[in-house]
């Protein structure tokens, strides 16, 4: 899928992602949701399929926070306070640490929610808002929802697709 240029294109990508990865986490037996032998976000790591969602859930509560701070004029430390961006590894165990209480059907939820509310944000932005005004440096804010969505969904799908293959699971 090509990159979203314009609002009803960061939609679609969003919900056409979602619901291919919605698709495969429903297809997943309960029982190894938190066995972790998926590859992990840093080198030589591994995850569970908790933890993927529970990163998943970290990234858009994240550009809600994003959106929220700056709508309120407020400074946001990107990517999180604490973390600078060659940090990413560190921030996603952040995110399997706030998440690890939850079993994988509220994940799921929390993921249903997350992703509703994201698209409610867009949905009440115009294209201008989202794809003609740098947001973040030389980042609009259409791209920085897109780098924290429908892609991670996508590469999510893929990481899920080969875990299955991986563990004789259709």
């Amino acid at each position: 899928m090509a990159v979203p240029v314009n609002k009803e294109e960061l939609q679609n990508a969003i919900k056409i992602n979602y619901n291919k990865l919605k698709k495969e986490l429903l297809s997943i037996p309960h029982e190894l949701t938190t066995v972790p032998n998926l590859e992990g976000h840093m080198k030589n790591t591994t995850m569970s399929i908790n933890n993927l969602i529970s990163y998943l859930n970290g990234w858009g509560e994240l550009v809600l926070k994003w959106n929220t701070k700056k709508e309120r004029n407020e400074i946001v430390d990107f990517p999180e306070t604490g973390y600078k961006w060659n940090e990413l590894g560190k921030l996603a165990q952040k995110f399997y640490n706030d998440y690890e209480k939850d079993d994988f059907n509220t994940l799921c939820t929390e993921l249903d929610e997350i992703t509703g509310r994201i698209l409610f944000l867009i949905e009440q932005k115009t294209n201008t808002e989202l794809y003609e005004t740098a947001w973040y440096e030389k980042w609009t804010l259409g791209r920085m929802i897109q780098f924290n969505t429908s892609s991670p969904y996508n590469n999510a799908r893929a990481r899920i697709r080969k875990w299955k293959k991986e563990n004789n699971i259709k």
